[in-house]
């Protein structure tokens, strides 16, 4: 049977899901001034430092629960192939300081710190540091 003109999609075929404008709003409010071109490196470098910190996150919390473990030792991450996340730099920390007028800078450190605690990546990961003006 044939769709109705205005049915909406549903979240059933990963279409429509009702968030979309609100993402959008944010992303226009993020980018500010900057050009579309350099936008991309920031979002994408602020996907990678979300996916790294929920990893590091996922990894703190089981080490946390093991009876001799260190959860701040960084050999604990490395030999589990997970990014070591600096505190300034974990997730939790950047969501926390969302609303203060210095989260771009904020942000700026934490897109660095990742990088110069884990030298071993370099050169082969892309730098993540990209200024925010926001």
């Amino acid at each position: 049977m044939a769709r109705k003109k205005h049915e909406k999609k549903t979240a059933k075929n990963g279409a429509n899901l009702g968030f979309e404008p609100a993402m959008w709003q944010a992303a226009d409010k993020l980018r500010g001034n900057m050009d579309a071109s350099d936008y991309k490196h920031v979002v994408l470098g602020l996907i990678f430092l979300k996916y790294i910190s929920d990893a590091f996150e996922e990894r703190y919390t089981a080490l946390k629960n093991e009876p001799h473990a260190d959860p701040e030792d960084r050999d604990e991450y490395s030999a589990e192939n997970v990014f070591w996340v600096p505190k300034p730099a974990r997730w939790p920390k950047l969501q926390a300081s969302a609303k203060q007028p210095g989260i771009g800078k904020l942000l700026d450190e934490a897109m660095l710190a990742p990088e110069k605690e884990n030298p071993s990546t370099q050169p082969s990961a892309p730098s993540t540091a990209h200024a925010f003006r926001i």
